[in-house]
């Protein structure tokens, strides 16, 4: 089995498309683990509850958490199908971080930060996480959000179950480049 690879497949299914393989999603975003074994294992003989176990403990992004008792499933966030992770709001740390590409630069700092197809737009606790996003995609751009001024402003924080901060949007206004 390709570990990563499956790992792709399973967070695209929970954050995006779980009808494709007939796979019910509650308003948390909770799929049946069974089912998912079960439709999985169609695809690929070889996955059963114990690889998908292991996906979720040894996922170096901790995509993916279980109910209490296991019987169902959830992507952290990333969502782009309206679901409510029932996560309160928090308030941030003085500041955040972004990573991004350069392409994307100038309308991010003219138009701030926006959630696209997204629920949420999503930033980093450090510069080392923000700096591995960027480079998915090209040289990494790192930007700095003033987190804190946003919340005394009013907008809403949230902290998903990995560690990833999340917010509405980032206007400009609150954005910086980090220089090195």
């Amino acid at each position: 089995m390709n570990w990563i690879k499956l790992e792709k497949s399973l967070s695209f299914l929970l954050r995006h498309s779980p009808e494709t393989l007939q796979l019910q999603m509650d308003p948390e975003g909770w799929v049946d683990t069974d089912a998912l074994v079960k439709a999985v294992k169609f695809k690929e003989s070889r996955f059963d509850l114990k690889a998908l176990q292991k996906i979720v403990r040894d996922s170096q992004k901790q995509r993916f958490s279980f109910s209490e008792d296991g019987s169902k499933i959830r992507a952290n966030q990333g969502h782009s199908v309206k679901i409510d992770l029932k996560l309160s709001p928090t308030t941030p740390p003085e500041l955040l971080y972004h990573g991004t590409v350069e392409r994307f630069l100038d309308s991010i700092m003219q138009d701030g930060l926006k959630k696209g197809d997204r629920q949420h737009v999503h930033l980093s606790l450090d510069l080392e996480t923000a700096q591995k996003v960027g480079q998915r995609r090209g040289k990494p751009i790192i930007l700095t959000v003033n987190a804190r001024k946003m919340h005394e402003e009013g907008h809403l924080f949230y902290v998903s179950d990995n560690g990833v901060w999340l917010t509405e949007q980032v206007p400009p206004q609150h954005l910086n480049l980090h220089l090195p």
